[in-house]
């Protein structure tokens, strides 16, 4: 496959991979529904901080290494199971809890917001997987170094576009008073579902 072509396909499997369903999804919705448009925003780009750095680990070889590294692959796992379940236990429990209001809150929310994204996305051994598969079967032999730098732009602009899309959305006065009026049901649903998520990565093998 030639080098554009392995790019738009790279691509395509990209925007395939964060608009499905997962924990990074619900972090940046729950956030910015729950907290405010900047500190959805702000777990967006965490998260897309997170896709930069998974790429840049890919380019590297370090996922190879750590793929053939049973131990650290493990630990990554119950390390990110850990913190999911983490998430949403905090999350149930504070479903009763009113949203933060004052603005002392939500700024210093907004690092702690960026944080919280990186986190979920690095603690993810899924991502390893992903990533190092794309780069072991998707890109070229020999491939250019443009190549790689442009898999790296490809891979921050689609997860910025996508969850800051998603912060916007979810924090807009429509979406976010219809849910705000079902707060306890719609986070301890979210905290159920991160606690799922963290129990089958747990389980997997």
């Amino acid at each position: 496959m030639d080098p554009i072509g392995a790019l738009l396909a790279i691509s395509g499997v990209l925007v395939l991979s964060v608009v499905s369903p997962g924990p990074n999804f619900a972090i940046v919705t729950s956030t910015a529904t729950l907290r405010s448009r900047r500190a959805g925003v702000a777990t967006g780009l965490g998260l897309a901080a997170a896709s930069v750095t998974w790429v840049l680990l890919a380019v590297a070889g370090l996922g190879l290494i750590l793929s053939q590294m049973e131990w650290l692959y493990v630990g990554i796992k119950l390390l990110g199971a850990a913190y999911l379940i983490w998430l949403g236990g905090r999350m149930i429990l504070g479903a009763h809890k009113p949203p933060a209001a004052t603005p002392g809150q939500l700024e210093s929310g907004i690092f702690a917001a960026a944080r919280k994204g990186y986190l979920v996305s690095m603690t993810n051994p899924k991502a390893l997987a992903f990533y190092g598969s794309i780069f072991a079967v998707m890109v070229p032999a020999h491939a250019p170094g443009w190549f790689y730098a442009a898999i790296v732009v490809i891979a921050a602009t689609v997860s910025c576009l996508w969850y800051c899309g998603m912060a916007v959305l979810f924090s807009s006065s429509a979406v976010r008073g219809g849910i705000l009026r079902f707060k306890a049901v719609f986070e301890t649903l979210m905290g159920v579902f991160l606690l799922g998520l963290g129990g089958r990565l747990l389980l997997s093998r």
